[in-house]
């Protein structure tokens, strides 16, 4: 029998942006976090190298500052009010963090310490400025143990291990979500006056990622086949440094701390790429250089990976050479143990992953799937816009990387993705909790969990012919050689005509455990058909956008092109295929001109 909750706000996540939300709606609300982890978990968690504030506990720097790089960054597709709005907030955002206790590093006086990151300049002088937050490189660890404390503090109820599988819309508003209990195979219905959909990315769409197991759109997915669309799909950002083969994330921080990226014949080669600010700038930039380092056979030993070289010899000389001070004026200088303090974990995991010691050997590393800068469209308070002219749906919200604000246009800018979760959670939760105030429950259908039910019936009963993990292995493969990094009109057809072939192999899987306890086989197959869909959005997208700008390089176009293209795509998901449209892109005080780094 079908268990049924009533909450008047319920958030679907448990990562830093659904906990912020969730703390914050449930000051005015009775508010519940549904979450397919357990919240501590969640891939927030993973986050290593900062938050992004012009605190100026280093040197100048200014909130417009924070906006212009950010704009900038975006490649002019981020919607300025937006990002106006998120580097105000974020300032204020970071010491709410530290009073909830997050044990932020800290300079020699005491004042929450800061540090290079890439895309973040002094906009006067044009050189990095030290803007990121950071508690060593467990930033968004501390992050979501932090909020977790604090909710559990709140008396908000959660339920962990639970999977959500349909968003329930009735007479247009938002009516509650229908989940799976891992635990029992029961399904479960959650009743609901507002909704924030906090589910995160979806790079496990990519063969090489960053993104945890987990990361598989389910948010996105959900709301494609509720009629919303999904906005600028095509721009997925790809993380310079990831460990080599597997993607585990190698910090930014590196880099800010002096680290420098090799090529085989030992070059320092960003400073052909981006001369100003070298390592340190975009990751759009360096993702692009170092493919082209590798496939003009500039790759360590010929092959597809690089060097990251944060060995204090070679961090002192580039220092030297690059004449950078410390906040004193004094040369910047580092010894082994400062750099072993400033980054401990990704120590760890180049000694555990790869028998390396970033302080005696160099880091193999390659571009890794790291972000998605399109998801579900929302406005600055988190609310879900459902058209080209912004149309709000009433009580259905969104946060963090699943949401489309869009601040990060076509590529987001490194420590973006903590304040974003930070700023529009909160908002999400606040906004979500006085809808709620004035809204009543919506009527359920007569049938609630009659999609979901009858979805699990056909993978469970399917003719098995296919196997889920021969085709997530294909998809993976085939979007990492054709919708990758680099792209151009026949891999992207290529793609088109391949995603065809593996929803329709989709159709023929069947899960062959029937058990209803834990049935990990039954989620895997559920998320793969997200991934499908998400992959489908996204090909059909790059492949109408005929320019390259921020994260979407297409070699066929090789330009930007603000005349046609300076404009927010729109997906939607009509009878198993992807129709697009568009809507115009925010500008108040920047009109967009050439990057130069």
């Amino acid at each position: 029998m079908t268990q049924t909750h009533e909450f008047e706000v319920i958030i679907v996540g448990g990562g830093g942006a659904g906990l912020m939300a969730a703390m914050y709606a449930s000051q005015g609300a009775k508010t519940a976090v549904i979450s397919k982890l357990y919240p501590s978990r969640s891939h927030t968690g993973a986050a290593q190298g900062g938050i992004g504030a012009a605190l100026g506990n280093s040197e100048e720097d200014h909130a417009e500052w924070h906006t212009f790089d950010t704009v900038k960054g975006s490649d002019y597709l981020g919607d300025q009010d937006a990002i106006e709005f998120m580097c105000l907030e974020a300032v204020q955002s970071v010491y709410d963090l530290e009073h909830m206790g997050l044990p932020f590093s800290r300079t020699p006086d005491g004042r929450i310490a800061q540090r290079y990151f890439g895309g973040h300049t002094n906009n006067v002088t044009g050189k990095p400025v030290m803007r990121s937050c950071y508690a060593a490189d467990r930033t968004g660890h501390m992050i979501l143990q932090t909020l977790y404390q604090q909710c559990i503090k709140n008396g908000i109820r959660f339920f962990d291990e639970y999977h959500v599988m349909d968003l329930l819309i009735e007479n247009g508003a938002v009516a509650g979500v229908v989940a799976y209990e891992l635990a029992t195979g029961e399904l479960h219905v959650f009743r609901a006056k507002a909704v924030i959909i906090a589910t995160g990315g979806y790079g496990r769409i990519w063969e090489i990622t960053s993104n945890a197991y987990s990361f598989t759109g389910d948010g996105v997915a959900l709301t494609l086949r509720r009629g919303i669309p999904a906005e600028d799909m095509e721009f997925f950002q790809f993380h310079p440094t990831g460990i080599l083969r597997l993607g585990i994330l190698i910090t930014e921080a590196v880099r800010g701390e002096g680290g420098v990226l090799i090529n085989d014949k030992g070059e320092r080669f960003m400073e052909r790429y981006a001369s100003h600010v070298k390592d340190l700038a975009s990751r759009d930039v360096v993702s692009r250089a170092m493919y082209l380092e590798m496939r003009e056979g500039r790759g360590i030993g010929g092959k597809r990976y690089l060097y990251l070289d944060v060995r204090p010899d070679t961090v002192n000389k580039y220092a030297e050479a690059d004449g950078r001070t410390r906040p004193d004026g004094s040369l910047y200088r580092v010894t082994a143990q400062e750099i072993l303090s400033k980054i401990p974990d990704i120590t760890d995991f180049c000694r555990t992953y790869l028998g390396v010691d970033p302080v005696k050997d160099p880091i193999p590393v390659q571009p890794t799937a790291h972000y998605a800068m399109g998801g579900i469209p929302t406005d600055k308070l988190g609310r879900v816009v459902v058209d080209e002219n912004n149309t709000v749906l009433p009580g259905l919200y969104a946060a963090g990387e699943v949401a489309c604000v869009s601040v990060h246009g076509a590529n987001r800018l490194g420590t973006n993705s903590l304040v974003d979760l930070i700023v529009f959670g909160k908002h999400a939760g606040i906004d979500a909790a006085k809808y709620a105030q004035g809204a009543s429950l919506q009527p359920l259908p007569d049938d609630p969990t009659a999609y979901t039910q009858e979805t699990i019936h056909k993978l469970m009963t399917g003719d098995g012919s296919e196997k889920v993990a021969e085709i997530t292995r294909d998809l993976r493969a085939m979007m990492f050689d054709h919708v990758g990094v680099f792209r151009i009109e026949e891999g992207l057809k290529e793609a088109q005509v391949k995603l065809e072939e593996l929803k329709e192999r989709y159709q023929h899987v069947c899960v062959r455990d029937q058990s209803k306890q834990y049935n990990t086989e039954l989620t895997n197959t559920w998320e793969l058909g997200n991934l499908l869909d998400l992959a489908q959005a996204v090909t059909v997208a790059a492949l109408a956008r005929t320019e390259s700008r921020g994260a979407h390089a297409r070699e066929d176009y090789p330009k930007r092109d603000d005349a046609n293209w300076l404009k927010h795509s729109l997906a939607w998901m009509k009878d198993g295929q992807i129709v697009l449209g568009y809507k115009p892109v925010t500008i108040t005080k920047y009109q967009p001109k050439e990057r130069v780094y």
